[in-house]
């Protein structure tokens, strides 16, 4: 592998070279993550979108989300009708040098129980469970836990219903100290979302290094599987 190739390869940014008919011929690191989340073709749409009219490079800023990746812009360049690349421009959504988490070896059912009953005390909100039984036991802050997996629920007090949903996600994974892990998600649904307390949530994750998705009407928190 050429320097050049290298320094593609370890790239933050996600680049893929696609042939004329979409199929993947390159991609690095980072790519292989993304790819996990977001379909190919997906991605080659994109990239035929934002392609020059003519031969050459072109750079677009506008805002991309596929699951936790979250991106300001790309670069898309041709040089024959036969190869088109694309480069994605990620926006930070936590620390790039975030140290590998540390903590107790725990089970991260017992700990969700133990926010859902304690939620549900002097309330009239019913609390649905749809758990993967598989996720084993992983290393985590059980107290930064708790207190992250409250202030969730605490976004969602002004509703009847609150799903709880734990669960593998496929393909996806997290770097520290050149290894990868799996990760599982947390994700709490309600209709009614409160903006302030989500605010409050966000800037707790930050601080405390957990890694968010929301939406609307959903917040996941998604866990590295770090069993030893």
């Amino acid at each position: 592998m050429t320097f050049e190739q290298q320094w593609i390869e370890y790239d933050y940014n996600p680049f893929i070279l696609f042939s004329s008919n979409g199929k993947v011929i390159s991609l690095n690191s980072e790519a292989q993550f993304l790819l996990g989340v977001a379909q190919t073709s997906e991605l080659f749409e994109l990239a035929s979108a934002y392609a020059n009219i003519t031969f050459g490079f072109k750079t677009t800023f506008l805002e991309l989300e596929f699951s936790r990746f979250k991106f300001f812009g790309l670069t898309v360049g041709y040089a024959t009708e036969d190869e088109i690349g694309i480069k994605l421009y990620q926006t930070p959504s936590f620390k790039i040098n975030q140290p590998k988490p540390t903590g107790e070896l725990t089970n991260i059912y017992t700990l969700v129980d133990l926010c859902i009953s304690t939620n549900s005390i002097s309330s009239n909100i019913k609390f649905i469970k749809e758990f993967d039984p598989t996720i084993p036991e992983v290393i985590i802050n059980s107290n930064n836990f708790i207190k992250i997996l409250n202030k969730a629920y605490s976004c969602f007090w002004e509703n009847e219903e609150i799903t709880t949903k734990i669960f593998f996600r496929v393909g996806e994974h997290i770097k520290f100290e050149d290894k990868k892990y799996s990760l599982f998600s947390i994700e709490v649904k309600a209709k009614n979302q409160n903006q302030n307390k989500l605010d409050e949530l966000k800037i707790f994750a930050q601080n405390n290094n957990f890694f968010l998705d929301t939406k609307k009407s959903l917040i996941s928190i998604n866990i590295p599987m770090i069993t030893s």
